[in-house]
């Protein structure tokens, strides 16, 4: 690493592990120092800007030097441990002297105090100085330097608008600094704005700070570092930023030399990350793949990896299955040859999530299928593609149980899987044409309104139903084999309905008497109508407006009395081209 005009930083060979440093400062030769950020927490200390000319003389000490190989000899060693001494590029004293170079460019000057005359080495700085200043090399050029002051931005007040203003185009940066494994400082170019940049779908392992001030590696956390230190730092890169997600910005870093966010997984230095996968634009199946190979080899993060599906036949690693229900955008129930039942979460992806309040209204209840932006239509894209398909599962991994944590939810046992119907779908880059999520469209908003339980509304919508005649609707759920919810588009209204001239076995439900018992069959009646009608699309006649919890057959039930009557519509619902009734 180049610190300034006057000071680099070096290593020795690696063996077994990161090599230990050595801050070498060249003698007799001063150059201009460095911009550097006022601390935090101290509002009357400022930032102090870049010396003129320093930064220059950075750059030429880093385009020459970063990872080359160099010879040096200490002169001078301060009761601090400060070394001073001279530098030479390649093996020997034979090659070029650093400091004589930036004397020779004007982007140094010759500390003169102390210069002993039989010196030839302080000579010979003195005689490359005399030669700049006729020739106005660098800082003895006319204009003092004010050109050469970098405009430096620590922050940015809007990040997520920064990152989309850049519209995914790779920029020029330089890497100044590495956290970790997958964290860097970046300085972009040309405006020279310093970002932190996490890598997209991996996470490398971190240094915790203690209680006592003390960072605590985890395990091979100074190799990852030491990994990506030796390949990126202070080298020339691009950058794409791809995403914003509260406040972090994440990206994908392109070297010549190859993809460090690959090389990291490749090595065992890192792991796959679901949530940041998904902006991941050089596509996720490479991040899969290399993690995979890490696995297979158990090299390093991996040395005690024990395949999750290892336990499994081949037979529950690759299936073909009904889709029965589609869960969420990421998540459905398939229906085994064996009549099973099995949830399956798709890999790498998460779906639509609510970000903020800006989303809720308190004053009604907030349903996460019609209030969460983008979440009912990636529902929709599923639901018409797969329900009721034959799709070809491939069992990816499987996620453990996870308790709660102090931020997050408890997760249970997660199967995580590959799905695909009449063969792989291509993908392409929604972020990059602007789809869905990453739309500049105002998000779509819908106004679904709930009339299940509202008797007086109820009343007002029947009259409406029965002129229309048969209406096109969405089975969103089976409380019965006879008692359904129902959705429908051109109304944009959720019902709840009875099936007309039939009463089936009523199934398990909480009362406010207490829990009510099934009656015997309810579950078999139940799961026949889902699997004939759920998330189906199906069109229904209306005839009647009905109260719960009554029957011609039978007595009003005493706990009914007790309550105010919700009333349900009674339908005859037509499934393709069956009567269901």
């Amino acid at each position: 690493m180049v610190l300034s005009g006057c000071a680099i930083i070096v290593r020795g060979q690696p063996r077994g592990g990161p090599p230990p440093e050595r801050q070498i400062n060249l003698s007799n030769i001063r150059a201009g120092a460095l911009a550097r950020r006022a601390a935090q927490g101290q509002p009357d200390v400022k930032d102090t800007p870049d010396e003129p000319w320093a930064f220059q003389a950075r750059e030429f000490l880093r385009k020459k030097l970063i990872g080359k190989e160099v010879c040096f000899n200490v002169e001078i060693k301060t009761a601090l441990g400060r070394e001073y001494g001279m530098v030479y590029l390649g093996k020997d004293t034979t090659g070029e002297n650093i400091a004589e170079s930036l004397v020779n460019e004007g982007l140094a000057t010759v500390r003169r105090e102390g210069i002993r005359g039989n010196n030839p080495e302080q000579a010979r700085l003195c005689e490359l100085e005399d030669q700049a200043k006729a020739s106005k090399k660098g800082m003895w050029s006319e204009g003092g330097g004010t050109h050469t002051i970098r405009d430096l931005k620590y922050t940015i007040e809007n990040p997520r608008n920064f990152v989309d203003s850049l519209h995914q185009k790779p920029i020029n940066a330089i890497i100044e600094h590495v956290r970790d494994g997958s964290v860097v400082r970046a300085l972009l170019l040309p405006d020279y704005y310093l970002v932190t940049v996490m890598l997209s779908g991996i996470k490398c392992p971190t240094f915790k700070r203690e209680a006592d001030g003390t960072e605590s590696p985890e395990p091979f956390a100074a190799e990852a570092k030491f990994f990506t230190e030796s390949r990126l730092l202070q080298r020339d890169v691009q950058i794409i930023l791809e995403s914003c997600p509260n406040q972090i910005i994440l990206g994908t870093i392109l070297h010549p030399n190859g993809n460090i966010t690959e090389l990291l997984l490749k090595e065992g230095f890192a792991r796959c990350v679901d949530w940041s996968m998904a902006v991941y634009t050089q596509g996720a199946e490479k991040l899969r793949a290399a993690e995979r190979s890490a696995k297979e080899r158990k090299i390093r993060i991996w040395k005690d990896y024990v395949a999750p599906t290892a336990n499994l036949d081949q037979k529950d690693r690759q299936f073909v299955a009904k889709v029965m229900q589609v869960v969420n955008a990421d998540a459905m129930v398939v229906k085994l040859n064996s009549g099973e039942y099995k949830t399956i979460h798709l890999s790498s992806i998460r779906p639509p999530k609510n970000e903020g309040e800006k989303n809720k209204d308190k004053d009604k209840r907030f349903r996460p299928l019609y209030d969460i932006p983008y979440m009912f239509e990636a529902r929709e894209f599923l639901r018409k593609k797969l329900i009721g398909k034959k799709v070809n599962v491939t069992v990816d991994y499987i996620r453990a149980a996870t308790g709660p944590g102090e931020s997050t939810p408890a997760f249970s046992e997660r199967t995580c899987a590959t799905v695909t119907i009449g063969g792989i779908y291509k993908c392409s880059s929604a972020i990059k044409n602007g789809k869905g999520l990453h739309s500049k469209k105002e998000v779509p908003i819908h106004r679904v309104a709930d009339i299940s339980g509202e008797t007086q509304k109820a009343k007002q919508f029947l009259p409406f139903l029965q002129r229309a005649g048969r209406s096109e609707a969405v089975v969103e759920h089976v409380f019965s084999g006879s008692r359904l919810k129902l959705y429908m588009p051109k109304e944009t209204c959720l019902i709840t309905f009875l099936l007309a001239g039939i009463e089936c076995p009523r199934s398990a439900r909480n009362m406010p008497g207490g829990m009510q018992v099934a009656e015997p069959f309810s579950d078999q009646a139940m799961l026949f109508t889902k699997e004939l009608v759920l998330q189906r699309e199906v069109s229904c006649s209306s005839h009647s407006l009905q109260p719960f919890g009554w029957n011609g057959s039978r007595q009003l039930r005493e706990l009914c009395s007790k309550i105010r009557f919700q009333r349900a519509f009674c339908f005859t619902c037509f499934y393709p081209s069956n009567i269901l009734t």
